[in-house]
């Protein structure tokens, strides 16, 4: 139970609830276990008027009326009180989950980019759902069960033995053999609770990049290939649940054999007790009934350590994500607004997972409310240079700065409050368009929200819809079209006001003059901002003031439109190309 450890924090934060519903546990407990010796005693009682004639059979009338609501009366009191133990225990247990969920999804917020490169989406959601839900089961259920089966035993046992030393003795005779069958057979639960939540994860992440990428299925009609694919991995997850199953099921009839072993050793042993005259009868009915209450606790022992089992699985692979060290450290010693003045200064940069070189000595200076366009063929680097503007990675050597400032000494939020990014892939909620946009500016007025839309072109097009501005997007925009879903994004970036405004590429699917529209009203209303904009078009380029051309992560030219031009290298021929 190493992994489960982290729960304690959480155990500690509830420490009154549990021990309360710890106390009113033991409380249900005796209560429960007046019945059988009231039971026993009624059988005594009964033994001595038929065979002693101690008492009167009015007053054996007497005595077993009294037991009989003295029975009815605790059964009522030990279901009032086990009632409030489930509301006690079980509450906790969902008061976890909710902090745990909170805490994972808080360290989601904080992974940098390249974890959810090496992570798919599916099991992000998996751990956060089903192996919380595991772990909910051992907080909840497990520790109430055991609480319970611990308080029973205590009570119960210590009663047999003040009655009955001997007959006790041989009564617990299995359950040294149970223990150590359930220890056994834990460890295999163990490892095969773990193989079967892996391949959740597996089924959870291709069912949702089936449904992600339905268009390219259809269109490719490779839909048999993915059922195909699903029924394998569905297939295997099957064979490991039943598994894992199987092994959880010797729990119950191995609980019931020794149970059975345990009222035969009553019966015989307290048979001839009784016949000896060293028990009376009513001592030998008490110790069955108490042997058959013990079966449940005993069953659930069984059951008890396979959650416990599956929630140490699912805490293991909660507790990797946890324990995950983000590389973009957030150090928030410059808490100000920022200006907008970007200089890069000998830059270097290698992704990590492919060992690509995609910045190699970059350095160059944007002046606040100066406009820079960025170009060069695909996989020149253009994107790369914006992505660590922002801090979605780190430069392993050189620095950028802003304001003069080291980019890894100002504060996160700081940061990109003060960014507006609008990247390649867009991506859009499945909420309405003015939710959408308003995700830039969450206070943002009626008029902000029409002003943007206006400002990246789209305003026609979304008053043109039935819904208008509450128009319902499907999921990430599917029912838009690319260029639409491009100018919402630019309209979701301009509403922030940023210092920094950055387009990286995100023009590629509108028409030039669109393009030259939505270009012409970012310039009038960005006086004091300043523009980065990665493009592949001389259009957007030559508007801007300086342009920075990339080829193979390494800077080839550096200055403005007519500069460049005259320069008569790869700027100059793109503008040939595109001219004609």
């Amino acid at each position: 139970m190493v992994e489960l450890k982290h729960l304690n924090k959480y155990l500690l934060k509830y420490k009154f609830k549990i021990i309360t519903g710890i106390f009113i546990t033991i409380i249900a407990r005796i209560f429960a276990l007046v019945a059988p010796n009231l039971i026993g005693n009624s059988i005594t009682i009964i033994e001595n008027y038929l065979f002693s004639n101690l008492y009167e059979l009015e007053i054996v009338k007497e005595k077993l009326i009294i037991n009989i609501l003295m029975i009815i009366g605790s059964a009522f009191l030990a279901g009032i009180f086990t009632f409030i133990m489930r509301q006690m225990l079980i509450n906790v247990s969902r008061f976890i989950e909710f902090d745990l969920k909170n805490e994972i999804y808080n360290k989601y917020q904080t992974l940098s980019f390249d974890f959810y490169k090496n992570n798919r989406t599916g099991d992000l959601m998996n751990r956060i759902s089903e192996d919380v839900s595991k772990v909910r089961m051992y907080i909840g259920p497990a520790i109430m069960y055991t609480i319970n089966t611990i308080a029973l035993f205590t009570i119960v046992i210590t009663y047999m033995i003040n009655v009955a030393p001997k007959l006790t003795m041989y009564t617990l005779i299995p359950l040294p053999v149970l223990s150590y069958i359930i220890y056994k057979i834990s460890i295999v639960i163990n490892f095969k609770s773990k193989i079967v939540q892996e391949y959740l994860s597996k089924l959870t992440t291709y069912t949702q990049e089936s449904f992600s990428g339905v268009k390219i299925i259809k269109t490719y009609t490779i839909e048999k290939n993915i059922n195909n694919g699903l029924a394998e991995l569905a297939s295997s997850s099957r064979s490991k649940n039943m598994s894992l199953v199987k092994t959880q099921a010797w729990f119950f009839p191995l609980m019931i054999l020794l149970i059975g072993i345990s009222n035969i050793l009553v019966v015989f042993i307290g048979g001839n007790q009784y016949m000896n005259n060293e028990i009376e009868l009513g001592v030998l009915a008490e110790f069955i009934i108490y042997v058959n209450m013990l079966t449940w606790p005993v069953a659930t022992v069984g059951w008890v350590t396979s959650i416990v089992q599956q929630a140490e699985a699912s805490q293991k692979r909660i507790n990797q994500f946890l324990n995950t060290k983000s590389s973009i450290v957030n150090k928030s010693k410059i808490q100000k607004s920022l200006n907008g003045k970007i200089k890069y200064k000998k830059v270097d940069f290698t992704y990590p997972e492919t060992e690509i070189n995609a910045s190699k000595n970059i350095s160059f200076c944007v002046e606040k409310g100066e406009s820079l366009a960025i170009m060069g063929d695909i996989g020149s680097g253009k994107s790369t240079i914006l992505e660590l503007l922002c801090r979605i990675y780190d430069p392993i050597n050189g620095e950028i700065l802003i304001d003069g400032f080291n980019l890894k000494e100002i504060g996160f939020n700081e940061l990109r409050d003060s960014i507006g990014y609008v990247p390649q892939s867009t991506f859009l909620f499945s909420e309405t368009i003015e939710k959408n946009i308003k995700f830039g500016k969450e206070k943002a007025t009626k008029t902000d929200l029409e002003n943007a839309a206006k400002n990246a072109c789209i305003f026609d097009d979304i008053v043109s819809f039935k819904d208008g501005f509450n128009t319902l997007l499907g999921e990430r925009g599917v029912n838009l079209s690319g260029g639409q879903k491009q100018r919402i994004a630019i309209a979701r970036a301009i509403i922030k006001k940023p210092k920094i405004l950055i387009l990286d590429d995100s023009l590629s699917a509108v028409d030039t003059e669109t393009e030259e529209k939505i270009l012409s009203n970012i310039s009038r209303i960005s006086k004091n901002i300043t523009l980065i904009i990665a493009t592949h078009r001389i259009s957007s380029a030559k508007k801007c003031d300086k342009i920075l051309v990339l080829e193979n992560g390494k800077v080839i030219e550096y200055g403005t439109h007519n500069k460049l031009v005259k320069n008569k290298g790869y700027y100059f021929n793109t503008v040939t190309k595109q001219s004609k």
